[in-house]
């Protein structure tokens, strides 16, 4: 009953992580979307549009990280 209870926590918690990853993707993507329109709209230098290049490879590497810690937990739930 309690490995019952742990699993479902565990299932939980891998439900909200990747919940979060998926916006946090999406949300990425669009805001830089958004900086590389508006920073060609008005003509912004070259540096500040490749800031908002460097904050979203971050933001996608924070992704992937926690993307393999949920394969990871899965696969060591299952074994």
């Amino acid at each position: 009953m309690m490995q019952a209870m742990r699993s479902q926590d565990k299932d939980r918690q891998m439900a909200r992580k990747g919940r979060t990853v998926g916006v946090v993707i999406a949300a990425t993507m669009l805001i830089w979307m958004a900086a590389q329109w508006l920073g060609a709209q008005m003509g912004w230098p070259i540096r500040l549009v490749f800031l908002f290049d460097l904050a979203a490879i971050a933001a996608f590497f924070w992704a992937l990280v926690v993307t393999y810690q949920i394969w990871r937990m899965r696969r060591d739930n299952q074994g």
